[in-house]
């Protein structure tokens, strides 16, 4: 008997069933999640070099294993970078490793996080929720799948301003049920 999730991998587990794939903020993600094809790496990193190393060792498992078994890795943060500032200059080591190993090109970060802005924006805009996430997220994507998924898509430049729209549609209340558990961090 395989031992009971991490309750964080629980959590963006939940997060990706009900919020990602449930309202289809990422048309891409439904067929992987259901054939298991998605790792929920938990970091227990509690500084920049630890969170790095396991970004390296997450990059080359899935460098390794095929895409057949393995489309993309989460590596959820629930120790550091809770400040949305420091997470978001933390993006720019994680590019910089993508770099030192020859993997530009071949993968990139995406980026969630519980307090996520985008520029130009107020903490409060019903936009920031779509890449608002349980823990801080570094999202290992696989750019051949990328290219292949935005191919097959009728509109991938929709996709942001639809996002964006499923949002503003909700009330207040109904984005904080959805969002409930960043209430409780």
């Amino acid at each position: 008997m395989s031992p009971a999730p991490h309750p964080v991998e629980t959590s963006v587990r939940g997060w990706l069933e009900s919020i990602v794939i449930g309202l289809n903020l990422c048309p891409f993600a439904g067929r992987p999640f259901r054939d298991n094809r998605i790792r929920v790496f938990v970091s227990e990193a509690k500084t920049p070099l630890d969170l790095l190393t396991d970004l390296q060792l997450e990059l080359t498992r899935l460098h390794d294993t095929p895409v057949e078994q393995l489309e993309t890795t989460l590596i959820a943060v629930p120790l550091m970078l809770a400040d949305f500032a420091d997470y978001n200059d933390f993006l720019d080591e994680a590019d910089a490793l993508l770099d030192q190993y020859e993997w530009s090109g071949d993968f990139q970060v995406a980026s969630f996080h519980p307090d996520y802005q985008f520029a130009d924006t107020l903490p409060t805009d019903a936009s920031n929720y779509t890449n608002r996430s349980p823990v801080p997220l570094l999202h290992l994507l696989r750019e051949d799948s990328v290219e292949t998924a935005i191919a097959l898509h009728p509109d991938p430049d929709s996709i942001p301003e639809t996002n964006i729209a499923k949002m503003e549609a909700m009330t207040l209340s109904e984005r904080r049920a959805l969002f409930a558990f960043l209430e409780r961090r």
